[in-house]
């Protein structure tokens, strides 16, 4: 999106019609994993659509901002991008979204700390590495492990599922990480009630960097709205 004007827009009426999402309260938006630069084409537009249509006033990125394919610990593809190049392509395929948000919370996740992981690996202190927002050109970005905001607990997913996570915490949790998943899970005992949710992600999985998921089923094109912290809603990008 070139400028403000070129941004998706609403008529209104839902937002006037419905006191749910008008209400004082932090409606966020959460945007799931986009692995820049292999994010999938739209995914901004849908983002930003939905962002309008619930009339959110906060946002979050549930991490993976970047890919970070040429330093994986796995293998990595012969004919990717050099590490240069693939930096390049990220920081540019974030301007638009830096314009369209310019101030994100992002829960760091495992692909965002491969670099900070490989210096550890090769002995480099932790001074010597800047920090995401100065190499990803984001500067109104805060970049951090957790994030609680109405009781809901916001990370980036290693290790187990929302569904998990919340019982386990007794918390409400939301969080990406697993390409595949998308879906909100209650669970309601006697003096309270949380619930479990998986944002799904923005990928293109058919870029070489998403050929490990191959033999996976079908990616989530999806985002997440949680109003007030009492209702979570997935929302699923039309393809």
């Amino acid at each position: 999106m070139d400028n403000k004007e070129s941004r998706p827009r609403l008529s209104g009426s839902r937002l006037e019609n419905h006191k749910m999402f008008t209400k004082d309260e932090e409606r966020v938006l959460v945007i799931g994993d986009n692995h820049h630069p292999f994010c999938l084409d739209g995914y901004l537009e849908f983002c930003y659509k939905t962002y309008l249509e619930y009339n959110c006033n906060r946002v979050i990125h549930i991490g993976d901002v970047v890919d970070n394919h040429y330093s994986s610990y796995h293998e990595t593809s012969a004919d990717g991008f050099g590490g240069g190049e693939e930096l390049d392509r990220a920081v540019a395929a974030l301007r638009p979204w830096k314009e369209a948000f310019p101030v994100v919370d992002v829960l760091t996740g495992n692909h965002d700390i491969l670099i900070a992981r490989k210096a550890q690996t090769s002995d480099i202190p932790s001074k010597w590495i800047k920090s995401y927002q100065d190499v990803l050109e984001v500067p109104d970005w805060t970049f951090q492990e957790e994030l609680v905001i109405d009781d809901v607990m916001y990370i980036h997913g290693m290790g187990s599922k929302a569904h998990i996570k919340a019982v386990k915490n007794m918390m409400s949790t939301v969080q990406g990480h697993h390409h595949t998943e998308c879906y909100t899970h209650w669970y309601v005992g006697k003096k309270q009630r949380v619930f479990g949710m998986q944002v799904g992600c923005g990928i293109d999985q058919s870029a070489y960097a998403m050929a490990y998921g191959r033999w996976f089923p079908k990616s989530a094109i999806a985002c997440g709205v949680v109003l007030g912290g009492h209702t979570p809603i997935n929302v699923m990008m039309d393809l």
